[in-house]
């Protein structure tokens, strides 16, 4: 090949890498141009974006003030409820967990509805087993303040195909809780589970090296024998967070403490015998609580909207740190259900 022939080669070569590079440009400018301005479109046509840039200097910064896209969902009127959905495991996002949002996304929600004066209402919908101790009392506290802010603010909360422990636990600020017919539900306790490997080790060769300022500092080292010392210092732990979830559906409830410490041994229940228990109110369908706001509210009819989080692309590539990282948390005990839990374990249904 000629000295003439390889420069056009590689010249064309050049064009070429030149051509497919702007190609993929192109590609990557109108994915993000369609992301950005769908998510905004809505926004900017009802005001709602005006809205949010006001309330946001009015109350505070982005996390008092989420920017959520606001959507008619149902209904009519003047009277404005917002529908929050809990599916999942209640937990925050942790180092691994690939676009793990869905308490964040809640917590945001409630806060965002909090914040909004014209909102005179939330519609939980629950359908979750429940999840961490801290992420569920949370969630509660943040459902209190949005009644605390507007005393004739009200909340009903809509059970899905299971609503038990920590689930449970976020629906106690509701006016009305209200069950489908085939809802589970209750599981009021703590849990905390973990692993010993101590003669799985030993088999494999692998020897445990631990350097502690303490004796309870490699707590329940799974390379070790277990410790009934710390055991017993963990269940007072649990004792005293099973403590405060009897308190608190006590109070909500307006139960007795000795009704509920009865009730509160783990198990789950039918719609029908949580009624009967006095855990919820009624069994009924999505369509019940729109009903029993308007009647909370007495008005003829409420308006529900919902939100939508507007996720960038920044967020996306922020998700997670990949498998390599999950794999590496795994090895070292760190799963997403780890710690103490407000979390349902199948059992026993109650009778």
């Amino acid at each position: 090949m000629s000295e003439v022939d390889r420069g056009r080669r590689s010249l064309g070569c050049g064009y070429g890498c030149l051509l497919l590079l702007a190609v993929f440009a192109g590609i990557f400018a109108a994915f993000f141009a369609l992301f950005w301005f769908g998510g905004q479109r809505g926004a900017f046509e009802t005001g709602e974006f005006q809205r949010q840039f006001a309330g946001a200097v009015q109350y505070g910064g982005y996390d008092q003030f989420p920017r959520m896209t606001e959507k008619w969902s149902s209904g009519s009127g003047t009277t404005k409820v917002v529908r929050i959905p809990v599916y999942g495991m209640i937990m925050f996002a942790q180092q691994g967990m690939w676009g793990a949002r869905g308490a964040e996304t809640v917590l945001r929600s409630i806060r965002r509805a909090t914040h909004d004066p014209d909102v005179k209402a939330i519609i939980l919908e629950v359908n979750s087993g429940g999840g961490g101790i801290t992420a569920s009392d949370i969630l509660y506290k943040e459902l209190q303040d949005f009644k605390q802010v507007d005393p004739q603010r009200r909340i009903v909360t809509v059970m899905g195909d299971i609503a038990a422990s920590g689930a449970y636990y976020i629906s106690l600020p509701s006016d009305c809780i209200i069950a489908h017919p085939t809802t589970v539900t209750g599981s009021i306790g703590v849990i905390m589970q973990s692993y010993n490997i101590k003669e799985l080790a030993a088999k494999l060769g692998i020897k445990d090296i631990t350097v502690k300022s303490g004796e309870n500092k490699d707590f329940f080292n799974p390379f070790q024998e277990i410790d009934p010392d710390q055991v017993a210092i963990m269940q007072r732990v649990i004792e005293r967070m099973h403590e405060r979830f009897i308190t608190l559906v006590s109070e909500n409830r307006g139960l007795s403490r000795e009704v509920v410490a009865e009730l509160a041994d783990g198990r789950v229940f039918l719609a029908d015998e949580a009624v009967r228990n006095g855990l919820i109110d009624e069994i009924g369908y999505y369509q019940s609580a729109e009903t029993k706001l308007a009647e909370l509210l007495d008005v003829e009819m409420v308006k529900v909207f919902r939100y939508e989080e507007q996720i960038s692309l920044g967020d996306i590539f922020r998700g997670g740190p990949g498998i390599g990282t999950r794999l590496h948390g795994l090895l070292r005990g760190e799963t997403s259900a780890s710690g103490l839990m407000y979390l349902w374990q199948p059992s026993a249904v109650g009778e």
